[in-house]
């Protein structure tokens, strides 16, 4: 039987999950949580409540996210490629004057359409230079949280120096709804967020079913955390590491008590809770993806390949993992299907419902992931050296990009079953070992524009297989040229001296 047909006796022939009623689902995001950075991956850091209730449930080891904060915030909530919303190169910052587009469909606005009550706590980093983009404008009943991309723990406020403007703005960035929180100084955001959705969920009505997002400023830089979380990592002589771990304890316990408030509200036998990481560890602020190649920014595997589970008494195959290829697009649909809603929106999905397939252990619909195409791509914190550079620089020379169908200068990166291939520079491309890894993998064979991976066998990314199957770098590269001719063009507009938030007393929209 190949393996299309397969998959359709599968889908077809296994019964329609129908619920009893509408299940309650909660999702929660970390910030820059690295691969190597959660217990039951053999860190040395305790997450006891992460590794217990992922232990329950369904831990995902083939789950992709994109390799930086608003890409992957973008295709969470719109089930969309970035190309696909012109928002492919890079995040966000805070001056720029624009947001996630104000035709698409954002999915609690379907979740809204089924009847559920919808509330966010935490990171927005999707826009936020007009009201309209705000996420109360955008489908969420309730918000508590900040809108830019990072800020101080404590004073929440965000310093952002923009080059293009020549200026450096400060301000607080915090809101209840709509209007600025000025109340909250001094109060750790990760204790703050966790008890403002514990509080969402004491106060739900039960008789509707609840959408809760919570997204976490953890393990976001700066590095900072209260001291008793660092007590038990004495042992770890890295300053940043030992922050970073005691940060990480802060957010495991986060959860553990987000977690117990559903149960403590009686919602838990009837709720789906979603853990997942935005992107890759920051090994620059104490994250490691380690063994995985990489870190945040690249399209490697430590950039992309992310920690996240599935925990609900609705799992019909708790207890397990899954190797099924999932991505942080298929959240969308997947809720949407959980939710007896309909995808009515003429923009077509990239994400797939992959329920079935995480519940019961079936084959994922989803064979094909496209990572991202990027033609303005710059690191932000390039980690090779000059030699690097030029080395690269010269063999993209000798190799002209006219010989293939796909221009592979671009920074791009795209997956089909196991194989992954990669063109451009992927960004940073080194392995950051963490105590107790105090081995180093030797360097693979010198980059080139374009690099294929068997990453089921191989997702070190250790051997580079272009040359042994020719074959299928052409295949992968046709379908990288099909994607970039439905790519809409880069949005990516200049800073907007307007954003100044000093008269305004806040981060927020002046347009």
């Amino acid at each position: 039987m190949s393996e299309g047909l397969f998959l359709l006796v599968c889908f077809f022939a296994f019964p329609v999950v129908v619920f009893a009623q509408q299940p309650n689902i909660v999702l929660i995001l970390a910030d820059d949580y690295g691969w190597n950075d959660v217990g039951y991956h053999g860190s040395e850091i305790n997450t006891p409540n992460l590794d217990k209730i992922s232990a329950s449930g369904v831990r995902l080891e083939n789950y992709y996210v994109q390799p930086i904060c608003t890409p992957s915030r973008n295709q969470l909530m719109t089930g969309r490629y970035q190309i696909h919303t012109g928002m492919q190169h890079a995040i966000i910052w805070p001056c720029q004057p624009y947001c996630v587009p104000l035709d698409e469909k954002l999915l609690p606005q379907y979740l809204k359409e089924s009847g559920y009550a919808t509330h966010m706590v935490g990171k927005w980093h999707l826009g936020m230079y007009k009201k309209d983009c705000l996420p109360t404008r955008r489908g969420f009943d309730t918000y508590f949280g900040y809108l830019t991309g990072g800020e101080d723990y404590y004073s929440h406020i965000r310093c952002a120096s923009d080059s293009a403007l020549n200026k450096s703005f400060c301000a607080l960035d915090l809101r209840d709804g709509e209007e600025v929180a000025t109340t909250y100084k001094g109060q750790y955001s990760t204790e703050l967020f966790s008890q403002k959705a514990i509080s969402v969920i004491e106060n739900h009505n039960a008789n509707k079913p609840l959408f809760l997002y919570v997204a976490l400023q953890a393990v976001h830089s700066p590095m900072q955390v209260p001291e008793r979380y660092m007590k038990p990592y004495q042992f770890i002589k890295d300053n940043y590491r030992r922050i970073y771990a005691g940060m990480v304890s802060a957010m495991d316990q986060a959860v553990g008590n987000i977690t117990e408030a559903l149960h403590r509200a009686g919602l838990w036998d009837n709720t789906v809770l979603v853990f997942s990481t935005d992107n890759g560890g920051q090994t620059m602020s104490g994250g490691s993806n380690w063994p995985l190649r990489g870190r945040k920014w690249s399209l490697w595997e430590g950039g992309v390949r992310g920690v996240g589970f599935v925990a609900s008494p609705l799992l019909k195959q708790p207890g397990s993992f899954s190797d099924k290829l999932i991505h942080i697009s298929d959240w969308l649909p997947t809720f949407v299907g959980l939710a007896g809603g309909s995808i009515n929106t003429t923009k077509p999905l990239d994400g797939f419902d992959v329920w079935k397939s995480i519940s019961y252990g079936l084959p994922s619909p989803r064979q094909e992931l496209l990572h991202n195409i990027d033609p303005m791509f710059q690191e932000e914190t390039p980690c090779e050296d000059e030699e690097y550079r030029l080395a690269l620089s010269e063999v993209a020379s000798r190799e002209p990009w006219t010989q293939y169908s796909f221009n592979v200068s671009i920074h791009a990166a795209i997956r089909v079953s196991n194989w992954k291939l990669l063109t451009g520079n992927p960004g940073c491309d080194k392995w950051f070992p963490r105590p107790p890894h105090n081995t180093s993998l030797s360097q693979s064979d010198r980059l080139k524009p374009v690099m294929l991976f068997d990453v089921e066998r191989d997702p070190q990314e250790r051997y580079d297989l272009s040359d042994q199957f020719s074959g299928v770098v052409d295949y992968l590269l046709n379908r990288l040229s099909d994607y970039q001719k439905s790519a809409l063009p880069i949005n990516y507009p200049k800073s907007d001296p307007r954003c100044d938030p000093t008269s305004r007393g806040a981060w927020g929209p002046w347009a």
